[in-house]
């Protein structure tokens, strides 16, 4: 079979499975483009508005979904516009592969239209190499065919990541006789295993925990661990607190669910995870916003507290805290390897030790409520970040999507927004990408097309891809925006003046200090959108019941307020105090640092 290099790729990808392609096209990739047009070769075509987007909408569809997709762009600045998206796929361990172009071969070193050539001939796949899993450069149309099941292989296999092809334009347009590879034959059967000894140890800490917590990451969702978790939990009796990415691993109207934990985590969940004796870590990497900068006693205690910790990447395993037990394995292997360790017995012994443990899960739960629901329930206008999300919750079905951007809409969500199924709540955890959330909503409906899907984003976050609403309206995507508007970076906003006293460059405001924001309801309609702009719970709350029986992409503009727009900070964050300021707020950080637990 003769096949271009363009013709190569697109037979490859449908094979192997790849629903979608997103992009826009250009010169340096109109030739792969074509291909998809070719009969046996073709594929879904979803044009963004920016190449970034491109990627973050491959992205959201392997959060929900599982499943990789495929993004393409041009050269020059069509390729360095996925930045951003690499970056953000990469800090959360997901499959995405993209393709961009390049100047052809013989040309390379010359300076052509939208090379980069000053440092090295042709210097874009450089840029890539600090934010893919790996990469490759096609120099002859030969090569093609490895290459496309070395790349699956890389994004599927272990940790999972974005991967990366430059194809010049000559490799796209010259043809060959060519056997696509059965991407079977190319890839391991089942995952990697518990070390026995290991599995035993851990086991053995567990059975004699007076206080276990287990922590799911989002490690957890990616091996699709959920069952073997809530199992485990139940047989051991530990309470479950989850990570920005692990929320949605464990179902949290479950009594044994006990909250978040980190800087913008529950009460709860930081209160039992800091005072547990035993934590049993699945999928988590204990990042400084999950682990409340190390400070010891706010989300963790290692130690005195001994840690059991599951992670595909041996390189996490004691990377932030001392291990007891370290466990490199798929998690859903590995936690059904540690259920088998437990007899009937044992289940029924360490039952009877937890009535006073499970009274106390319940009782923090309750006071957390107790904080929460003051802001939940509020009544005022504008509204409380958490009121729009309190009423979206009484109308989204249980396995709803949502899609959440960055900033305070991510931490309200994290810790007043339940969600009871896994791949239910995406967010951009590690990298907070602002401008993720509205092309990864479309990827997350794509992959979901049976599920209502919601993205819930800030009015920050939201300007940086609104163009992307187009794309819902031009594919009908049905995706519902809830758009919350405190007209500014509150986020930031409130960092700024709890470090500094003051703030700059994070309120959006008209020179004379006037609040100024676009009116997003009826830029939407303009778009082509159904679209509601909210004042008062009231309103908010019919919008988003019409908007969700509504058939195609909607849009809902909650207003709410600046003053009240955070969430709530039950941790600890180690931003450093300009040595300018010294007064109470320097010796709060310099205590706080006294006691991080990483070094």
């Amino acid at each position: 079979m003769k096949l271009t290099g363009g013709q190569i790729i697109a037979k490859a990808l449908k094979n192997y499975g790849i629903p979608y392609v997103a992009g826009i096209p250009g010169h340096g990739c109109w030739t792969l483009l074509d291909a998809f047009l070719e009969e046996g070769c073709e594929i879904p075509f979803i044009q963004v508005m920016h190449e970034q987007s491109a990627v973050h909408l491959a992205d959201g569809y392997y959060r929900a979904s599982g499943k990789p997709m495929a993004a393409v762009t041009s050269v020059g600045p069509g390729a360095a516009n996925t930045i951003i998206g690499l970056g953000t796929a990469y800090a959360d361990s997901t499959s995405v592969i993209l393709f961009t172009g390049a100047p052809a071969t013989h040309m390379r070193g010359h300076g052509v239209m939208q090379e980069l050539d000053r440092f090295h001939s042709n210097d874009f796949p450089r840029v890539t190499e600090g934010v893919t899993k790996r990469h490759w450069e096609a120099n002859r149309v030969e090569e093609l065919p490895f290459i496309m099941h070395r790349a699956f292989n890389a994004m599927l296999t272990g940790r999972r990541g974005p991967v990366h092809v430059e194809v010049p334009m000559d490799v796209q347009a010259e043809a060959i006789e060519v056997q696509i590879h059965d991407l079977e034959r190319r890839m391991p059967i089942g995952t990697m295993r518990a070390d026995v000894a290991a599995i035993s140890a851990a086991a053995q800490l567990l059975r004699k925990a007076a206080r276990p917590v287990i922590v799911a990451g989002g490690g957890a969702i990616t091996a699709e661990a959920w069952n073997e978790l809530r199992q485990l939990a139940e047989a051991v009796g530990a309470a479950v607190v989850t990570t920005w990415n692990g929320k949605g691993a464990f179902p949290e109207d479950h009594r044994l669910f006990a909250g978040s934990v980190g800087q913008t985590g529950t009460t709860s969940g930081n209160a039992l995870a800091a005072n547990a004796d035993v934590v049993l870590s699945v999928g988590c990497r204990f990042t400084d916003w999950s682990a409340s900068s190390y400070r010891k006693g706010t989300s963790f205690s290692f130690p005195p507290a001994k840690l059991i910790h599951i992670d595909i990447d041996p390189q996490e395993i004691g990377k932030n805290y001392p291990t007891e037990v370290g466990i490199v394995a798929d998690a859903k292997l590995a936690l059904q390897d540690l259920l088998q360790a437990f007899t009937t017995a044992d289940i029924e012994a360490m039952a009877a030790t937890r009535a006073d443990y499970y009274q106390e899960i319940e009782r923090q739960k309750q006071e957390w409520e107790r904080i929460i629901s003051a802001r939940r329930e509020s009544n005022e206008s504008p509204m409380t970040s958490q009121r729009p999300l309190a009423e979206l919750r009484k109308v989204l079905p249980r396995d709803g999507i949502v899609v959440v951007g960055s900033g305070n809409t991510q931490g309200a969500v994290k810790q007043s927004f339940p969600v009871y199924e896994p791949r239910t709540y995406l967010t951009s955890g590690s990298f907070s990408s602002m401008g993720w959330a509205v092309p990864a909503s479309l990827g997350a409906k794509l992959a979901q097309p049976e599920r209502k899907v919601v993205c819930i984003v800030g009015d920050g976050d939201f300007m940086q891809s609104l163009p992307e609403i187009a794309v819902a309206v031009m594919h009908n995507i049905p995706v519902v925006f809830l758009v919350q508007n405190n007209m500014g970076y509150m986020s930031i906003r409130g960092g700024q003046r709890k470090i500094m006293g003051r703030h700059i460059g994070s309120e959006f405001n008209l020179k004379n200090g006037e609040p100024y924001t676009p009116h997003f309801a009826e830029v939407a309609r303009h778009f082509g959108l159904k679209a509601w702009r909210a004042e008062t719970p009231e309103q908010v709350a019919d919008a988003l019941k019409e908007a969700l029986e509504t058939e195609g992409p909607t849009l809902v503009e909650a207003m709410t307020s600046r003053d009240a727009a955070g969430p709530f900070v039950p941790g600890w964050w180690d931003f450093p105090v300009p040595a300018y300021i010294q007064d109470e707020r320097q010796d709060e950080y310099q205590e706080g640092r006294e006691l991080e637990q990483h070094l």
